[in-house]
C-alpha cells in the first residue's frame, strides 16, 4: 500500500482576503496563562474550518498542473442544475467562497470540527494517493466525498447519502453513492486515523491559522476553566476511543494517549 505524504501546511505566502477580525494577542507569562478555547479534542468549529479551507485555497493556488479524474468533474456531474459557464472554471475559487460552501454542509449537517480535520486528512490521501491535483473543475466533488466519507465513518450518528442529496438539486443518492466508492478506492479504502496523526494535523492547521493572521480571543487560565478543560478534554478522549475501537481503527498511539491523559493542577 502506498504510503500517503502528509503535507506540512506551510504554504508560501499569498494575497488573501479572509472575513475575520484581528484580535489583539496577549502573551503567556510565569504568573499568568492565557488559552482560547480551541483544543485538539474538541476544536473551535469556525476557526477549524477556516484553517481547512485555507488549505484546500492553497491547494489549488499552488498546484503545478490540472491532473484529475472524471468522478470529480463538476463539468460532467454538476452539483445544481443552472448551467455553468465554462468561464467559470477558469478562475481559482477564493479562500471566502470555498468557506462558505464547507461551513453550509456543516451547519445542514450538524458536523463538529473533528470531521473537518478528518476530512482534510483524506483530501491529502486522496492527492497522494491518486496522484491529482485540486483545481476549479473538481475542488467541491472532491470536498465533498471526503465531508461524505468522514462523516460516515467517525460519526456515532447514522449519516445518510440522501442527507447530502436534500442540499444539491441536480444529484442522486446513486451519484452520491458513487462518490463515495470511488472516493475508497483511490485512498486504497485507507480510512483510519491515528492519534498521532489527528494531532500533528490540528497543530498544523493552528500554525496556518496563526501565519494568515487567524486568531481566537483568548482568556485568562483560572481554576474554573482549568476544570472545565480537564473535564471536556476526558470526555472527548474517551468519545475517540469509542469511535475507534467501534471503526477498528485504534492504534498504540491511542491507547498511550489515553494512558498519559493528565490532570491540570495548580
Amino acid at each position: 500500500m502506498k504510503k500517503c505524504t502528509l503535507i506540512s501546511l506551510t504554504y508560501t505566502s499569498l494575497p488573501l482576503q479572509v472575513s475575520t477580525e484581528r484580535v489583539t494577542q496577549q502573551y503567556s507569562s510565569c504568573s499568568t496563562i492565557f488559552l482560547d478555547d480551541s483544543t485538539a479534542s474538541q476544536p473551535h468549529l469556525t476557526m477549524t474550518l477556516k484553517s481547512v479551507t485555507l488549505a484546500i485555497y492553497y491547494h489549488i493556488k499552488q498546484r503545478d498542473a490540472d491532473r484529475s479524474l472524471g468522478i470529480f468533474d463538476e463539468r460532467l456531474h454538476p452539483l445544481t442544475r443552472e448551467e455553468v459557464l465554462e468561464e467559470y472554471f477558469k478562475y481559482d475559487p477564493e479562500h471566502k467562497f470555498i468557506f462558505r460552501f464547507v461551513h453550509t454542509l456543516f451547519k445542514a449537517i450538524r458536523l463538529t470540527a473533528e470531521f473537518a480535520i478528518v476530512s482534510l486528512i483524506y483530501i491529502e490521501r486522496l492527492v497522494s494517493y491518486a496522484d491529482i491535483d485540486i483545481c476549479p473543475t473538481n475542488w467541491k466533488r472532491i470536498v465533498l466525498g471526503a465531508i461524505l466519507l468522514a462523516s460516515k465513518v467517525w460519526s456515532d450518528m447514522a449519516v445518510w447519502n440522501e442527507d447530502y442529496c436534500k442540499l444539491f438539486e441536480n444529484i442522486t443518492v446513486e451519484e452520491m453513492n458513487e462518490l463515495e466508492r470511488q472516493f475508497l478506492k483511490l485512498i486504497n479504502y485507507n480510512i483510519g486515523v491515528t492519534g498521532s496523526v489527528y494531532s500533528r494535523f490540528y497543530f498544523d492547521l493552528r500554525t496556518l491559522a496563526h501565519d494568515n493572521g487567524l486568531y481566537l480571543p483568548v482568556y485568562l487560565l483560572n481554576r474554573e476553566r482549568a476544570w472545565k478543560l480537564q473535564v471536556f478534554s476526558r470526555m472527548e478522549q474517551y468519545k475517540v476511543f469509542y469511535s475507534a475501537a467501534k471503526n477498528g481503527s485504534l492504534s498504540a498511539d491511542d491507547l498511550i494517549h489515553l494512558q498519559r491523559a493528565k490532570a491540570i493542577l495548580f
